[in-house]
């Protein structure tokens, strides 16, 4: 590490994230610039300015941090560490053990179901959902359909990157207009 990355200024933290993102061609299919944020995590200083910017952030009641399996889990765990409230996963069918709610959705080749735990969620809960990327959309509003199965109340979602090219904000503001996100392509 070079000493002047110890005390970048955050309002330059979009930039070092995105210096620190992997673009992969083709992947997983043509036509698809990956996003990879695993190197991201290879920088234990970026990945504490990052979740210190989610905490600044958030000006709304919080009361668990709902994340999408696997790579929201990256930031989701830390951000309800730092929050001091409940990490609740959310996964891929046939992953959690118990009984779960589970929410079907079309992909643009198929469907796939997400499911939570039963009970987890309180009703009248305050969550924020989260996932390393905002695309279409689609994930994320099954993630918030489970919230609302629950009884919770989906109180604002968190981004490490948002492809906004891609519109997922206008289809997701309708359970929330907080939508915060660090990175904006």
């Amino acid at each position: 590490m070079r000493c002047f990355e110890a005390i970048t200024p955050m309002y330059l933290l979009e930039e070092r994230v995105k210096q620190a993102i992997r673009n992969v061609p083709n992947f997983p299919k043509v036509g698809i610039q990956f996003k990879d944020i695993t190197p991201v995590l290879m920088d234990v200083n970026l990945c504490k300015d990052i979740v210190q910017e989610y905490k600044d952030l958030i000006k709304f009641e919080v009361d668990a941090i709902v994340a999408i399996e696997s790579r929201g889990f990256f930031f989701g765990t830390l951000l309800a560490d730092r929050l001091n409230v409940p990490f609740i996963p959310i996964r891929k069918e046939g992953k959690l053990p118990g009984d779960c709610v589970k929410y079907t959705y079309d992909l643009e080749y198929g469907s796939a179901t997400v499911e939570l735990h039963k009970g987890f969620i309180k009703p009248g809960m305050k969550i924020l959902i989260h996932d390393d990327l905002l695309a279409t959309g689609g994930t994320v509003t099954a993630a918030a359909e489970l919230v609302k199965m629950e009884g919770g109340e989906v109180a604002g979602f968190s981004f490490l990157v948002n492809l906004s090219f891609l519109s997922g904000v206008n289809v997701i503001e309708k359970y929330s207009s907080n939508v915060l996100s660090i990175v904006t392509y």
